[in-house]
């Protein structure tokens, strides 16, 4: 069962984003904490959503999408870029990774938008393996860029007074 994510949903969000971190060699880079995904997701504006896949019979959230819209100049409208997808490892082969993202591709259809898009590290073969079968293609020729951290901070850095 696919749903929208609730508010009541922000820590198990928080506890499957430190599993997928931790499947991923980075959880000593998680520093989301529930108020700031709480705010992301429900607060006065909200700037991502997410879909939760939920065990039918326990209602047990077993996985996540967790997306929020961009912008194609060359299509002229809106898409989806999914942030993270994660389902946990007792839950994998059950349809949930596919559910939610059959989801997604619905939203964007009936919304009009032109593409859902996302990226997963090099050596996840599993997933990549499971991206292709749906019909999703590797963009080879783009090369992610990233400020973050310290080198953010210094080209965001107020620009002296000229006075």
């Amino acid at each position: 069962m696919i749903r929208p994510a609730a508010p009541d949903d922000v820590p198990a969000i928080l506890a499957m984003v430190r599993d997928l971190a931790e499947y991923e060699r980075a959880r000593h880079e998680v520093a989301a904490t529930e108020p700031l995904l709480s705010a992301a997701l429900f607060g006065e504006a909200p700037a991502v959503s997410a879909l939760i896949a939920q065990d039918e019979e326990t209602g047990e959230p077993v996985g996540f999408a967790l997306w929020f819209l961009n912008f194609s100049t060359w299509l002229g409208r809106h898409g989806i870029y999914l942030e993270d997808l994660y389902v946990k490892p007792h839950a994998r082969g059950a349809g949930h990774g596919r559910a939610l993202l059959t989801r997604l591709a619905q939203i964007a259809v009936e919304r009009g938008y032109g593409r859902v898009e996302w990226s997963v590290v090099d050596w996840n073969a599993p997933s990549i393996g499971f991206y292709k079968s749906l019909g999703a293609l590797p963009q080879d020729e783009w090369t992610t860029f990233r400020l973050t951290g310290d080198a953010l901070d210094r080209l965001g850095a107020p620009l002296p007074d000229a006075s």
